[in-house]
């Protein structure tokens, strides 16, 4: 048991290493970038949005018009 405690400890100093060494290979964005980025997601978002009230709205007039077209035959 004692020994599963010390790998378990070692395994997870291990880690922690590990995982500060990645954390200094990372290159972070600078503020800039991530401006321009999420500039770009919430244009993209809102372009879609647009995109899909057009179709559905499209699609949901063809649809009432369908209906209404077979209901009084």
């Amino acid at each position: 048991m004692a020994e599963e405690k010390k790998n378990f400890i070692e395994g997870v100093k291990d880690y922690y290493n590990d995982l500060k060494l990645e954390m200094r290979r990372v290159t972070w964005p600078s503020r800039k970038q991530v401006e321009g980025t999420t500039s770009v997601v919430i244009f993209s978002v809102f372009a879609f949005a647009a995109y899909f009230f057009v179709v559905d709205s499209v699609l949901q007039k063809a649809e009432t018009g369908l209906l209404n077209f077979f209901a009084h035959r």
